[in-house]
């Protein structure tokens, strides 16, 4: 095929919101059959393009074409029409119905007995079928969706987007919640979407992931294209630069602290769960970086949400600075100056339709509160705005609804929340997910800067390099016990997988 010749064009797009341009003048150019990769800072105006792209929003200028011909995409029901599908990073199933009902959502086959049309159940299954066998997907059509893992949910918005016969498919941040293998499958799944002649444009910030999968990577910053580049032809470094426009060669911030007493003591911590946490035993110095590596499911989430008064111990103690504290709920927690940054910011964090004012000062409504039950209006704003400098959050003003904002500067403003209840113990469960390398530096400084003022931090993190490079020690968990505990001088990504499988069959 020509060199010139591209299935899908999006040239020249514009789009303006107020106060902000989120995209400047961007062409993307997307060849038959290949994995086009988009890269860039969150706020770089990637999902702006992709939902111009899918008809959610109307560019201001520029145009869309397929196939060489210039096409309309009015709607997300126009762009399914012209064979363009989009997986968001939020999957939204109807968790109480089966497979194929969701599959077939909106379009269900029918079928005619005497003057009355109904749901053709036998022929919305073998249609199913066809399509799970045609991707060698292992998915029942009549289980229900609430009963599946993410990824099997995601394997069924894949072959949603195929039954649309889609010649191009988006797929923003696909493997953010996916363990290893369960990536492995979704890449053997787009590989053969691509012998199929079908184009994926795939956004994600983990760039192995890119380098790996990658036909061509196209990279945008601040709204405009900086370019495109075969992916064999880019490095780490040569992307991350490319992102942020300055060398990133130092990934984590330089630490200078030095751990004090101990602030933080749990003995024997064991939760009623049937799979809880059994006999978890660490301690917490102050101004430490106490990390928690360990599998999917090595309940890690679970121990600290323990510790936060979110779930019920059987058995154990907890102590602060210590004193033998028992935590029944947030409160508590919150009287013992310990803080929670949730794993799930979209879920369990941010109020999304409201503004960065109320979600900052959410967790500490008391300190408003006049002697007449009125809000102190001036107080709430004057410290806003100091969470908004000292946070470095990137936003038009502090009335901006949280959800315009980029994931990482969502973050921030989750992390000035909780500096605001003025904690000594600050637990972050994943707290750079979904967050360009950018933002994760600026996000790594910050901890950095809050231990050094005394805080200690306790951080989970899925990715092994950023344990090491921000933890003073790493804890492990296996199977919802403590596997071991890896000192400054032998961490390596060996020893922590291998405290990580330490305890499974």
């Amino acid at each position: 095929m020509p060199e010139n010749e591209f299935l899908l064009e999006m040239q020249n797009i514009s789009k303006e919101f107020p106060g902000v341009k989120a995209l400047d003048n961007v062409t993307l150019q997307v060849r038959p059959g290949t994995v086009h990769s988009l890269m860039g800072e969150n706020g770089a105006g990637k999902s702006t393009l992709m939902k111009c792209l899918f008809g959610i929003y109307k560019p201001d200028a520029g145009e869309i074409l397929l196939n060489g011909k210039t096409i309309e995409i009015e709607n997300s029901r126009a762009a399914l029409d012209h064979g363009i599908s989009m997986i968001h990073q939020e999957l939204h199933p109807v968790p109480r119905r089966s497979v194929m009902e969701n599959l077939w959502l909106g379009r269900f086959p029918l079928t005619k007995i005497g003057p009355l049309k109904l749901i053709d159940d036998k022929r919305m299954y073998e249609d199913s079928m066809t399509i799970f066998k045609d991707l060698e997907m292992d998915l029942d059509p009549r289980v229900l969706v609430g009963s599946l893992s993410v990824s099997k949910i995601q394997s069924i918005e894949i072959a949603k987007a195929v039954s649309y016969q889609a010649k191009v498919i988006v797929m923003d941040e696909p493997t953010s919640s996916l363990t290893g293998n369960e990536v492995e499958q979704l890449f053997k799944i787009i590989r053969s979407l691509k012998k199929r002649g079908v184009s994926i444009i795939y956004i994600s910030h983990k760039i192995e992931e890119i380098l790996e999968i990658s036909d061509e990577v196209t990279i945008m910053r601040d709204g405009q294209r900086i370019g495109s580049w075969p992916a064999a032809e880019l490095t780490t470094n040569l992307i991350i630069s490319k992102m942020v426009g300055r060398d990133l060669a130092q990934r984590y911030p330089e630490r200078h602290h030095a751990p004090g007493e101990t602030v933080l003591r749990v003995e024997g911590l064991t939760s009623p769960f049937p799979k809880g946490f059994k006999d978890v035993s660490f301690d917490l110095r102050q101004g430490e970086i106490l990390g928690i590596g360990g599998l999917v499911g090595a309940q890690r989430t679970e121990l600290i949400e323990a510790l936060f008064g979110l779930r019920t111990v059987s058995s154990g103690k907890i102590f602060v600075k210590g004193k033998h504290v028992k935590i029944k709920s947030p409160i508590d927690a919150k009287k013992h100056k310990i803080a929670l940054l949730t794993e799930e910011r979209r879920a369990t964090g941010i109020f999304p339709v409201l503004p960065i004012v109320e979600n900052t000062v959410m967790a500490n409504m008391n300190r408003y509160i006049s002697p007449y039950f009125l809000l102190k209006q001036q107080a709430m704003s004057l410290d806003v705005q100091h969470s908004i400098n000292q946070m470095r959050i990137k936003t038009p003003s502090a009335k901006t609804q949280i959800k315009n904002l980029s994931g990482g500067n969502q973050q921030k403003v989750l992390i000035a929340r909780w500096l605001l209840t003025e904690p000594e113990i600050l637990m972050l469960d994943e707290p750079t997910r979904g967050i360009d390398v950018g933002a994760k530096f600026e996000i790594y400084s910050i901890i950095t800067e809050l231990v050094q003022q005394g805080k200690s931090i306790i951080m989970i993190s899925s990715e092994m390099p950023e344990l090491i490079g921000m933890s003073d020690r790493i804890m492990v968990m296996c199977e919802g016990r403590m596997s071991g505990i890896l000192e400054e001088e032998n961490k390596t990504e060996e020893d922590i997988m291998h405290l990580a499988t330490k305890f499974m069959v």
